[in-house]
């Protein structure tokens, strides 16, 4: 999550029902602070800190400039609801205060760098595919925009699933951030004029070479991220040595090869994960880095193709075993 999981280091201060935390978006639009509070689940009156019902409130600087990324999310996630997107319970404009209520969700988000084994990540790709795929399909189409690895945060459901006969808490992708979200063309094929808007890294070529925004050029970012997921690396990262800086160019000619492909995969798997079902999840991404946006499968067809992957690694699993 932004806030690295509302790790200590971030926390601005404390009150009696809520603990504030430094927000810091990549794409330097807006930096602002998150509390996290408590309710009384019956009420909704403040409640201890720690005691009660968990929220997360975003509060946004009083800046002219940041009025529209408040009304865009409170438009977007204020209207339609899915299993993966934020879910907004309130909002708040008044005295200058530009304030949104979500639901807390504990385990942050992409940001965050844990162990994650292959099914969960597997897993959180799926979910965040289904989200987008929810938005792209509306009456009312929505592009998401700025979508990177980042705006994925986690829940933790108290149940255990069952993935390759690997038992794990749940972990259920959302989609957060929709303060650059648009509504988006009736086709797919179909662009939209746009300003230049959203992370470097993350943002459709076709955006910067013709200043058109397609359905599609989330799938890109989504191929980005999906990337992130596999290698456990950032899309933009100065600490990599020279020619390895722009994660995606330095990959695509890699991520085809199997042979090369076991090289550059997280370390932190250790291994653990079916080489054929990574490598069939790396060439995903690759024809989600098309160059032109027509090239690249719908965001429908990404979740059937993952879904895929998904049972491939599963049988594979049982084979081993």
């Amino acid at each position: 999550m932004a806030t690295g999981n509302f790790c200590p280091d971030a926390r601005l201060g404390d009150g009696d029902s809520y603990k504030v935390y430094e927000e810091a978006c990549l794409d330097d639009r807006v930096s602002s602070k998150v509390y996290v509070g408590w309710l009384d689940e019956k009420t909704l009156a403040p409640s201890k800190t720690e005691d009660g019902m968990a929220v997360a409130i975003k509060e946004y600087p009083k800046r002219e400039q940041h009025f529209e990324l408040w009304q865009s999310e409170v438009n977007f996630l204020g209207r339609h609801y899915h299993p993966n997107l934020i879910g907004l319970l309130g909002y708040c404009w008044e005295d200058e205060k530009l304030l949104l209520v979500f639901e807390y969700m504990p385990k942050g988000g992409g940001c965050v760098i844990e162990p994650l084994s292959w099914a969960i990540r597997l897993k959180i790709a799926i979910g965040a595919a289904r989200g987008l795929t929810f938005l792209h399909n509306l009456e009312k189409k929505v592009i998401y925009r700025d979508f990177k690895t980042c705006d994925i945060l986690l829940d933790e459901v108290r149940s255990l699933v069952v993935i390759y006969s690997w038992i794990f808490l749940n972990y259920n992708a959302k989609l957060s951030n929709f303060s650059l979200a648009r509504l988006g063309p009736s086709s797919e094929e179909v662009p939209v004029s746009t300003v230049i808007a959203g992370t470097s890294g993350y943002i459709a070529p076709e955006c910067f070479t013709t200043g058109k925004l397609y359905l599609k050029s989330d799938v890109y970012s989504f191929g980005v991220v999906l990337l992130e997921l596999l290698m456990g690396l950032k899309v933009n990262d100065p600490e990599h040595p020279c020619g390895e800086q722009n994660l995606v160019d330095w990959l695509k000619s890699i991520l085809s090869q199997e042979r090369k492909l076991k090289n550059i995969m997280d370390t932190q798997i250790e291994g653990q994960y079916p080489s054929r079902a990574a490598l069939q999840a790396a060439q995903l991404s690759l024809r989600c880095l098309e160059l032109d946006p027509r090239s690249r499968p719908s965001m429908k067809e990404v979740v059937e193709l993952l879904k895929e992957i998904e049972a491939l690694a599963s049988h594979l699993h049982e084979e081993v075993k």
